[in-house]
């Protein structure tokens, strides 16, 4: 279950305390992207860490310790602290390591929760353009500004209202990873740009939808996609229209409206790339 429409809201406070979380995650992360001082390695699957994403994650885990002692943990770089409440968090301490470590300043913050009836709460926050987006289950979708971003001072999400899917603006993430029969069979129909925070643009009208396909995303990739998104007014599932959390850990996020569209252009094209394909035996 991505997201259940007929549970009950999240307390505004717990949605206040996970904004004021990823706010400091990203004070935190955007003070190490301005130092020269670190290091960063590969793990075991490939993919780059930092000390700056261990750093985070332990302030963030430190802070749900002391808040929420009996809820359990996931974070991509600690992994799993069992909980008694059967309530869990999900951290991406730096959700773009390898834009962090090329100093492209498009990485983010991720942070969402889940308690009994499924996602409740969504937050990303990209700290460079000072802009967080926040949601929860019967709260809606803010839009928060500043570099100490405030539900207070946060303004309603805002979806495009498109239903053409002729030219219809979609970013595209990876798309290094992506086969050519995808990439072939969206540039034909709509208007496809590079990704600069695909989830931000969408709900704040600078995108129609956004398609991440290629090597399957992490779960606290996609973790707070399923409230936002929904809570804006939007849809989100993987590349064959099943729940985003239950999928192939693909991704299409639309504003509603196009979305039956988009799945039926996609329909049957696979989603990621044969590297072997590649390999020319020099």
């Amino acid at each position: 279950m991505d997201h259940a429409l007929d549970a009950p809201p999240v307390d505004r406070e717990l949605l206040d305390f996970a904004v004021r979380l990823a706010g400091r995650a990203g004070q935190m992360s955007a003070q190490g992207f301005f130092r020269d001082d670190w290091h960063s390695s590969l793990k075991e699957d490939g993919t780059e860490v930092t000390e700056i994403d261990v750093a985070v994650e332990e302030l963030i885990r430190n802070e749900l310790s002391k808040q929420a002692p009996d809820d359990g943990i996931y974070g991509e770089e600690c992994g799993s602290t069992s909980g008694s409440s059967g309530r869990r968090w999900i951290i991406d301490p730096i959700n773009g390591t390898t834009y962090f470590t090329h100093r492209v300043p498009l990485f983010s913050n991720d942070l969402a929760f889940e308690d009994e009836y499924g996602p409740a709460i969504g937050v990303i926050n990209m700290p460079l353009s000072r802009q967080m987006v926040a949601a929860a289950r019967g709260l809606g979708c803010w839009v928060l500004p500043g570099s100490t971003p405030d539900l207070r001072s946060g303004r309603r999400a805002r979806l495009t209202e498109r239903t053409a899917l002729g030219g219809a603006r979609t970013l595209m993430h990876n798309p290094a990873g992506w086969p050519e029969e995808l990439l072939c069979g969206l540039h034909r129909r709509v208007l496809l740009l590079p990704s600069t925070g695909m989830i931000v643009a969408v709900v704040t009208g600078r995108a129609d939808a956004g398609i991440i396909a290629g090597p399957p995303m992490g779960y606290e990739d996609v973790a707070p996609m399923p409230v936002i998104i929904t809570e804006a007014g939007g849809r989100v599932t993987d590349l064959n229209g099943a729940p985003v959390l239950e999928g192939d850990m693909s991704v299409l996020v639309t504003n509603g409206r196009l979305h039956d569209g988009f799945l039926e252009l996609v329909q049957g094209l696979p989603h990621s790339r044969d590297y072997r394909a590649l390999d020319d035996g020099d």
